[in-house]
């Protein structure tokens, strides 16, 4: 009989995995679960037998190549005022058949603050050619939202949810140097490219976790295994491509693994700093450990003018608030000073790729019965 791998992340050879796999692979991989095992000094068949492991066990929800959908699609973060009696019916239909929308959560704040009537909060895209603001009045009809605020990128500064590496940071942990600036302009793609980017992106199978995982999608995309990898390669040099990444169950508790959970406090923090410095004050946020995403967005009039948003988890609330206080205490140290500040906390959560394919986009239209021409841009 075979037996029982441990699949938990405390597992010292599982969090030796996890600790590369969540988001240290940048760029496309022609051999991720080669470099997984070379970055975490263990052989391939234990990479491959524990990644398989997890999965079944459903400690890891996924494992696919992420793409920097940014780059591709035009998107935003996107808050719903929803009448509370229809919450959680407009959050099952974004998450079951609005492919486009990828985290769907819903958010409370401690107290009654601009925007916390704002309860439903998606990331939302459409692939190019199609208008961003049509398919969200579409989705708020449909979804019966009384209001809704798209706030798409305007800048980048942190993007990786590593929540293994990031398990015991001090508050105030951040890189020697500000973070990088990553910006949101759109890559045009030709039929080739986004032929292997559709089967690049899709997530792996359990069948799938091999050495050598390419072969199959090359079939999938009809192209020789060599034209694949060179026109991935390609495709990671012109900044579409994130990550190769194993997302861990990081909300649900696991009965697998003693119904543990990865994380229990999601936190969107949010800054309003003064115009001229939004650059300065994202890199000083994105340089700090614990934020999983920072970026620059216009929260409008509906949350009081803020600018600069990012992601932070934790186990305990008390630690996830610490983290913050560090980061403002920071931003005030480089003379970033801001007038208003905000946490929304998330509850009730889904996850999944947003869909970016157009081709997708025209039969989700054919679906519901909406005229393809009328949605463009």
């Amino acid at each position: 009989m075979t037996p029982t791998l441990p699949v938990w992340i405390d597992d010292p050879t599982n969090a030796a995995i996890l600790a590369v796999a969540e988001d240290r692979l940048t760029g496309f991989q022609l051999d991720p679960f080669g470099e997984i095992a070379a970055r975490s000094g263990l052989d391939i068949a234990t990479v491959l037998d524990r990644v398989a492991a997890m999965m079944r066990s459903g400690t890891i929800r996924r494992v696919r190549q992420t793409l920097m959908a940014t780059n591709l699609a035009d998107g935003a973060l996107c808050a719903w005022q929803v009448p509370p009696e229809r919450l959680d019916d407009a959050f099952a239909w974004l998450f079951r058949e609005d492919p486009f929308s990828g985290h769907v959560v819903i958010r409370t704040t401690d107290n009654a603050t601009a925007g916390s009537n704002y309860r439903l909060w998606t990331t939302l895209k459409v692939p190019q050619g199609f208008a961003l603001e049509k398919h969200a009045r579409f989705l708020a009809a449909t979804i019966g939202a009384q209001a809704h605020r798209l706030m798409p990128a305007k800048a980048l500064f942190a993007l990786g949810v590593g929540h293994v590496r990031r398990r015991g940071l001090e508050p105030g942990a951040r890189a020697a140097e500000p973070a990088e600036v990553k910006d949101t302009k759109i890559v045009e793609l030709d039929a080739l490219e986004w032929r292997v980017l559709t089967a690049i992106k899709r997530e792996f199978a359990l069948d799938e976790i091999v050495r050598d995982v390419w072969a199959g999608r090359a079939r999938e995309a009809g192209v020789s295994l060599e034209e694949f990898e060179r026109v991935g390669t390609a495709l990671g040099a012109k900044g579409v491509i994130g990550r190769f990444s194993t997302f861990l169950e990081h909300v649900k508790p696991q009965q697998q693994a003693g119904g543990r959970s990865v994380t229990r406090y999601n936190a969107l923090f949010h800054w309003k700093v003064p115009r001229g410095r939004e650059l300065d004050a994202g890199r000083e946020v994105g340089r700090h450990y614990i934020m999983t995403h920072a970026y620059w967005r216009e929260g409008g009039p509906e949350f009081k003018g803020v600018n600069i948003m990012g992601v932070a988890h934790g186990m305990e609330k008390d630690a996830v608030l610490a983290h913050k206080a560090a980061i403002d205490e920071h931003l005030r140290e480089a003379g970033i000073e801001f007038d208003y500040t905000n946490v929304f906390w998330g509850g009730r959560s889904e996850i999944k790729p947003s869909e970016i394919a157009p081709a997708a986009y025209l039969e989700f239209c054919a679906r519901h019965k909406l005229d393809p021409e009328a949605m463009r841009s």
